[in-house]
């Protein structure tokens, strides 16, 4: 497989590479060197490439093993969410201060979840794998997938409520 055609097959996926990176890392910088190192993995294995059903989720799942890899070394155990540019017509500043507001305690609440739930619900809730895909990335069953997606989405709901309940923590 030649440069142009390693660059077309990895192409789709490459950002979906550095998301889940900086979620797990936090850093952008460190995001940007593991996306560089996964890259460069998946190259030095391009004649073998072939051989993988589905070479996005190969991809992802060397992404988060090399990611946690890296926080277990750092012995890091915070994540954030991406903050994303919601497009608006000229949303208004109350608007922008609100939704700002929501992701924070958004982020907030996924950041209390397990390790492996956060993963799941980027997976799931950002990213839009399908349930199989994410099996075959978390080295899970579909089930067990589904059901600690449930746990976590119900976790993040009752933080939520509680937080705009009770006020802030």
């Amino acid at each position: 497989m030649g440069q142009n055609e390693f660059v077309k097959l990895i192409a789709p996926f490459k950002d979906k590479v550095y998301r889940l990176a900086k979620r797990l890392l936090i850093s952008s910088e460190e995001a940007e060197d593991a996306t560089q190192e996964v890259l460069v993995k998946l190259w030095s294995r391009n004649q073998n490439l072939d051989d993988y059903n589905n070479v996005e989720a190969f991809a992802m799942t060397m992404t988060k093993n090399y990611c946690l890899d890296q926080l277990k070394s750092k012995r890091v155990g915070n994540l954030q969410i991406v903050n994303t540019d919601f497009a608006n017509n000229e949303p208004s500043f109350e608007k922008i201060l609100e939704d700002n507001d929501s992701l924070d305690w958004v982020e907030k609440s996924i950041n209390q979840l397990p390790v492996q739930q956060r993963l799941i619900i980027q997976l799931r809730d950002i990213e839009q794998y399908e349930f199989e895909e994410i099996a075959k990335i978390m080295d899970m069953n579909e089930t067990a997938i589904r059901v600690a997606l449930s746990r976590a989405r119900k976790t993040v709901r009752e933080y939520l409520t509680k937080a705009h309940s009770y006020g802030i923590k």
